[in-house]
């Protein structure tokens, strides 16, 4: 006998568990199938991002970071350290714990709000005689569930290079980047990566943290082609610096595997050919929607031209009552861009109105300095004739991010010349992921750069920084 529910979420990560408690906590029945396992073979609620990306990589990032600041930083502090070393081994240990932690919180959180849980693979069967879907459960559960509705929400999985499959021993996902080490405890000597998105920044700099020589390669001419220019090369000079090595415009011609390590064949931007011999090869190319084993086909579901599940503005399918969010869908692949939509998509279905700016979607790269900016570049408003002004000012001038060392960086803001509506900030410095949610609130209640410069900022604080770029779109700031 089919259980029937009224909704079944297809997917446990950051959309997925997110839409299944929202819609129990609107009166709805409420069913989510998973099938990440941990390594004693149980579940392993969150997704990709608790379990191979988001929650390790910043748990690794910050033990490197706590590293190279004893080594580089408490110097100028008057503290002196003898001994240093870095079990990796214990990092990594530390990493798999804070993992099984956000585990275990979310299979809390699905008791706490009555979400069934079902462990396992689900994938569509057919339409229901009595109305909604037939969903099938397997491996290593077995059930058969009927959802009235039906949100899909099966992330996406690591891009691999052609001809080049991961093997997570020498060329590397970001699953297989996130666990060097682990048993031997080693740092590799030469660590390459292709990519230099946000995966690659991130890991990339775990690693030279602790010691491995690494080199970046990228096929765009320009770095971070995504982010405002002016903050990219704030934050290239800066990772130049750090002796991260970054190579733009280049063409991956070959790669070789042995016992030796990864040999890279590639042509660089002026044409020439050369040769990069790593230990271990992180490749973050992008990711592809995950519709493997969801068997769309078998209802109709239909798929766009890049593989990802097809969907209007407000996440509905082709199929009525089959909904999808996340990194499945269109649109930028956040893991805070799907718990919004799965929000969004479980309020619609309780007859709520759900509404997701994707204008206002926060990006954040996790690098020492970090980089996040909202809406709009420098770039795309030229491009698009907007008159605007900018104003920027340097954390060197601010007191707080001097007292921290971290003097690194800039906050930049963009405003609509006539109206001074904020139409973008950007900003490369300390704590920048945590300053851009100002911005996202401001630029949410339409706010100009003059209400931010006219708002009282605690002091001394990096907030200021913020207000001080503000009262540059006026050409007043008060600290430069």
């Amino acid at each position: 006998m089919s259980k029937t529910f009224d909704v079944v979420v297809i997917g446990g990560g950051p959309g997925g568990y997110i839409a299944a408690i929202r819609a129990a906590q609107l009166g709805l029945e409420v069913a989510c199938i998973d099938a990440w396992r941990n390594a004693q073979g149980g579940p392993a609620l969150g997704g990709t991002c608790t379990n191979v990306g988001c929650i390790p990589s910043k748990a690794l990032l910050q033990s490197s970071e706590h590293y190279e600041h004893a080594a580089k930083g408490l110097a100028a502090h008057g503290i002196t350290t003898q001994g240093l070393a870095i079990d990796v081994a214990k990092m990594i240990a530390r990493k798999d714990a804070i993992v099984k932690q956000t585990n275990d919180g979310i299979q809390y959180l699905f008791k706490k709000n009555k979400v069934a849980f079902f462990h396992g693979r689900g994938s569509f069967v057919r339409a229901a005689a009595g109305g909604g879907w037939e969903i099938a459960v397997s491996a290593p559960a077995q059930e058969t569930l009927i959802g009235k509705q039906v949100i899909v929400a099966t992330g996406s999985r690591p891009r691999p290079l052609a001809g080049v499959p991961f093997d997570e021993e020498r060329v590397l996902s970001n699953e297989g980047a996130l666990a060097i080490g682990g048993a031997s405890g080693q740092v590799p000597a030469r660590l390459g990566v292709i990519g230099s998105g946000v995966v690659g920044l991130e890991l990339g700099s775990v690693w030279r943290r602790l010691g491995a020589q690494v080199t970046v390669l990228e096929a765009l001419p320009v770095f971070l082609g995504a982010a405002d220019q002016q903050i990219a090369k704030e934050a290239f000079k800066a990772f130049t610096k750090q002796r991260l090595a970054i190579e733009l415009g280049v063409k991956v011609e070959g790669v070789e595997t042995g016992a030796a390590g990864v040999a890279v064949r590639y042509t660089g931007a002026r044409g020439e050919v050369r040769l990069l011999e790593v230990d271990k090869l992180v490749v973050c190319v992008g990711r592809v929607p995950n519709t493997e084993g969801l068997a769309p086909e078998a209802v109709g579901l239909a798929l766009d031209e890049r593989g990802c599940i097809a969907v209007d503005e407000a996440c509905r399918t082709n199929l009525a009552g089959v909904w999808a969010v996340g990194d499945v869908v269109r649109g930028p692949m956040l893991a805070h861009k799907a718990e919004e939509e799965g929000v969004a998509v479980a309020e619609r279905i309780a007859g709520q109105h759900g509404h997701v700016d994707f204008d206002l979607v926060p990006w954040v790269i996790y690098t020492h300095p970090e980089i996040a900016w909202v809406g709009r570049t420098e770039q795309q408003l030229q491009a698009s004739g907007r008159a605007y002004r900018s104003g920027t000012f340097a954390f060197a001038a601010n007191g707080r991010a001097r007292a921290m060392g971290a003097g690194t960086g800039m906050v930049k803001f963009l405003a609509d010349a006539a109206s001074d509506e904020i139409l973008g900030v950007h900003i490369v410095g300390p704590l920048a992921s945590e300053l851009v949610a100002e911005a996202a609130v401001a630029m949410a209640f339409k706010a100009s750069s003059e209400d931010i410069a006219r708002i009282c900022h605690a002091h001394p604080t990096l907030g200021e920084a913020m207000k001080e770029a503000a009262l540059a779109v006026d050409k007043r700031t008060l600290n430069a």
